[in-house]
C-alpha cells in the first residue's frame, strides 16, 4: 500500500507542530530540517514550524538548566563520566560567555552538557533565560530555512520528477546523512581532544614555587 505524504502531513498537520515542539524539546535539528522541507512545499506554515521548534528548544534547555542547579553535583558524583563534557562547557562559557550562550546549539558534543553546566555556574536564570530565548531563535530559524531552502532547491533540480514529496525527502535524506556523518567525525574528534585536555589539567601536579 503506497502512503501519501501529502495526504497525511495534511490531514494531521497540527500534530506535526506538536511532534516538532517534543522534538526540540530533547533536541532534533534532523526532524527540524525535514519539516522545514515540507513547509517549502506548502504541506506546513513555516511560521507555526519556527514557533514551534524555538519554543521546543528553548523549554528543553531551561529544564536542563534548572536539573544542573539543582542536581548538578548529585549528577556528577553519581555519573562521573559527565564531568569531562561539563568541564569543556565551563571552559567555553568563561572564555567567551554570550557567545557561547547563543552559540552552543550549535556545537557538536558540548551541546548536550551546556545547559546542565551552565545550571551549575554562577550565571543568573533571568539572565540565561533571556539569553537562551534568542539563541532558540536563531538555532530553530537557522535549521527551518535550511530544510526549507533544500526542499525548494531539490525541487528545482528534480523539475518533473520531483511529483512525489518522497523523491524530494530522500534527496534531501541522502545529503543531510552525509553533511552529518562528516561532521559527527570532525566534531566527535575535536571533542575527545577538548575532553583529553580537561582530563590532562586535572591530574597534572601543582607547580613548585
Amino acid at each position: 500500500m503506497e502512503i501519501d505524504i501529502y495526504h497525511l502531513i495534511e490531514q494531521y498537520r497540527d500534530w506535526f507542530y506538536i511532534i516538532t515542539f517534543i522534538w526540540t524539546f530533547l533536541e532534533g535539528e534532523t526532524f527540524v530540517i525535514f519539516a522545514g522541507a515540507a513547509a517549502s512545499q506548502g504541506l506546513l506554515h513555516m511560521y507555526w514550524l519556527i514557533a514551534a521548534a524555538w519554543l521546543g528548544s528553548f523549554a528543553g534547555d531551561q529544564l536542563y538548566f534548572w536539573i544542573g542547579r539543582q542536581y548538578g553535583h548529585r549528577l556528577l558524583k553519581r555519573f562521573p563520566k559527565l564531568q569531562g563534557g561539563v568541564n569543556v562547557a565551563l571552559d567555553m562559557l568563561h572564555k567567551y560567555h554570550v557567545g557561547f550562550i547563543l552559540s552552543f546549539r550549535f556545537i557538536y558534543g558540548v551541546r548536550n552538557f551546556s545547559s546542565l553546566a551552565m545550571g551549575m555556574s554562577m550565571i543568573s536564570w533571568p539572565r540565561f533565560a533571556g539569553l537562551n530565548f534568542v539563541a532558540a531563535g536563531l538555532w530553530s530559524n537557522a535549521f527551518c530555512w535550511a530544510g526549507y531552502l533544500l526542499g525548494v532547491a531539490f525541487e528545482a533540480v528534480l523539475g518533473d520528477i520531483a511529483k512525489d514529496f518522497g523523491l524530494i525527502m530522500l534527496g534531501i535524506f541522502a545529503v543531510v546523512g552525509i553533511v552529518l556523518f562528516l561532521v559527527h567525525r570532525r566534531g566527535k574528534a575535536r571533542f575527545e581532544a577538548k575532553i583529553a585536555a580537561q582530563q590532562a589539567k586535572q591530574v597534572l601536579p601543582p607547580a613548585s614555587e
